[in-house]
C-alpha cells in the first residue's frame, strides 16, 4: 500500500510510524486507520522490527478524530462503523507484541490522545498539551479513554479530564502519570530511540512477556492476575535467552542476546 497519511521508516530495528496528515493537524480518519492497520501488520511480520514509535513529528502529535468525517455520520450505525474501526486498530497496537513508544509533540488531544494512550509509554516535549475535550462538543470520547484514562492516571483524575474537557501541558501530564518523561522539542525523537534502545537491549522474549503480564492481567482480579504473570514466566524457561541471562549473571556479565 502506498501511504497517504502516515509513513513508515525503519531502522536500527525500530519502526517509526508518523503521523502524516499536516493540514489536518494529523486528524484520525478512516483512511488513517486503514493505513495503520496495514503498517501494524507489516510491523507484526518483520522479526527484525523488535519495536515502535509513533510520532507525529515536531509540531502536532494529533489533534483527534477527524471530526468533519464523525459529522458526516447519518445514523448511529455509522458513527459506530467509525469507533470499531479506531478501537480495533488501537488494540492491535496496544496488543503488539513489540513495545510501542509515542512521541509526542504539541497537541494531543481527543482521538489522538486515546491513541496515545494505547501506546505503553510516552514522551512528551515540552510544549506539548493533552486532553479529551469531547464533552465540549456535547459528546464523550470513542477510542477507548474512558476507559484507558482511569486505569492510567485514577479513576477521579480521569474524570475530572473527561467532564470538564480542560487541557493539561507536558508538566502536569508528567506529574499525574499521563506520560513517562518530559524532554525539550529538539529532542523527542532521539529521546525516543535511546529508551527503545534500552529496552531492546534486553531480551526480546522478556520484554514480550512481561507486555503480555501487564496488559493480560490489568483486567483480572489480583489472583488471577497472579496465575497469568505465573504462565508468561513458564514460557520463558525453556528459552536460551533465559538461560544466557542466568548463566551471565552467575559469571557477572553482561548477557549477550541475539538481536532480532
Amino acid at each position: 500500500m502506498k501511504y497517504q497519511t502516515i509513513s513508515l521508516r525503519k531502522e536500527s530495528g525500530l519502526a517509526i510510524l508518523t503521523l502524516h496528515r499536516p493540514d489536518a493537524l494529523h486528524a484520525v480518519n478512516s483512511r488513517m486507520l486503514i493505513e495503520l492497520g496495514t503498517a501494524l501488520t507489516d510491523i507484526e511480520r518483520e522479526e527484525g522490527m523488535a519495536g515502535v514509535i509513533l510520532t507525529g513529528g515536531a509540531q502536532c502529535f494529533s489533534a483527534g478524530f477527524d471530526i468533519g468525517e464523525i459529522s458526516g455520520c447519518v445514523t448511529v450505525a455509522d458513527l459506530r462503523r467509525f469507533f470499531r474501526e479506531a478501537h480495533a486498530v488501537f488494540e492491535r497496537l496496544e496488543e503488539l507484541e513489540k513495545p510501542v513508544i509515542a512521541a509526542i509533540a504539541g497537541l494531543c488531544l481527543g482521538g489522538g490522545c486515546e491513541l496515545a494512550l494505547a501506546c505503553d509509554l510516552r514522551i512528551a516535549t515540552d510544549n506539548a498539551s493533552f486532553g479529551q475535550p469531547e464533552i465540549k462538543i456535547g459528546m464523550i470520547p470513542g477510542g477507548g479513554a474512558t476507559q484507558r484514562l482511569p486505569r492510567l492516571i485514577g479513576m477521579t483524575r480521569a474524570k475530572e479530564l473527561l467532564l470538564t474537557g480542560d487541557y493539561v501541558d507536558a508538566a502536569e501530564a508528567e506529574r499525574i502519570g499521563l506520560v513517562n518523561r518530559v524532554v525539550p522539542a529538539a529532542s523527542l525523537l532521539e529521546a525516543a530511540k535511546a529508551l527503545a534502545h534500552k529496552i531492546l537491549q534486553h531480551s526480546h522474549g522478556a520484554v514480550k512477556a512481561a507486555k503480555l503480564a501487564v496488559n493480560g492481567g490489568i483486567h483480572m482480579d489480583i489472583k488471577a492476575g497472579m496465575a497469568h504473570e505465573a504462565r508468561c514466566l513458564d514460557a520463558l524457561f525453556p528459552t536460551q535467552e533465559r538461560k544466557e541471562g542466568i548463566l551471565a549473571f552467575m559469571e557477572k556479565r553482561k548477557p549477550v542476546f541475539n538481536k532480532p
